[in-house]
């Protein structure tokens, strides 16, 4: 026999409910026909809510018996929390893995070759640009994490904001390969001084932090990835002035 599941949602023309969605799509994936019950207006869902006394919607219900929400449905079916909760490197992962592949592309579609000295440069430059453009989203949330532990940052605030814009610059100076006097000296101060800054804080002060490498909103701890990006803008510095 198949399993029938109700499910109440708000779907009105200004707004359609996300977790209504999800809500749906986990009981089809459980194997449940859904009687999908639309709440088209504002007042019908007041209504609705009134009536069974609840808060919110979506609301679920298997055999007469009421679920909750998506967050309750998620339980029931012992699928734990939704999204993506605690400290996790997915973020830096993600970005690390799209610019080695754009590196590759770039390399390959340019001269044929897939791994040299340009290559490395290449992607420490892409690296460092999509990590800037992580940062420049917000750049009072990623200030408000980075003054935390960046030791120029706490002396001068201002630093807080102009750091992003010189990361993204330095990557695309590396990219364009402009003259090596003209971007070197950049990627090797932000890079040293942040690199000093998370050896501090992290290994000799042993405070546990979030990284505003990716932002600062992310759960990105600081330690190792942050120490690495610095790493990596040294290392690009470095290149362009011996390479």
């Amino acid at each position: 026999m198949s399993k029938t599941a109700t499910l109440y949602r708000m779907v009105t023309d200004q707004h359609i409910c996300p977790y209504g969605l999800r809500s749906k799509d986990l009981l089809e994936r459980q194997g449940f026909k859904v009687e999908d019950h639309k709440l088209r207006t504002r007042e019908e869902t007041d209504r609705f809510k009134e009536k069974h006394g609840v808060k919110t919607t979506p609301q679920t219900f298997i055999d007469d018996n009421r679920i909750g929400g998506y967050d309750d449905l998620r339980d029931y079916f012992g699928k734990g929390e939704a999204g993506q909760t605690g400290t996790t490197y997915t973020p830096v992962i993600a970005i690390f893995a799209v610019a080695a592949l754009l590196t590759i592309a770039f390399q390959y579609f340019v001269s044929g070759d897939y791994i040299s000295i340009r290559t490395l440069m290449l992607f420490i430059a892409f690296s460092m640009t999509m990590l800037a453009v992580q940062k420049l989203k917000d750049l009072y949330s990623f200030t408000n994490s980075f003054i935390t532990y960046d030791l120029l940052a706490m002396k001068w605030l201002r630093y807080g904001y102009i750091y992003p814009f010189i990361e993204a610059y330095a990557g695309i100076g590396m990219i364009a390969q402009l003259p090596a006097l003209a971007v070197a000296p950049f990627s090797l101060f932000i890079g040293t001084v942040g690199a000093i800054s998370v050896i501090k804080a992290v290994y000799v002060d042993k405070r546990e932090l979030k990284c505003a490498c990716v932002g600062g909103d992310s759960n990105v701890p600081l330690g190792f990835v942050s120490l690495s990006e610095n790493l990596f803008m040294i290392a690009g510095g470095l290149i362009m002035l011996l390479w």
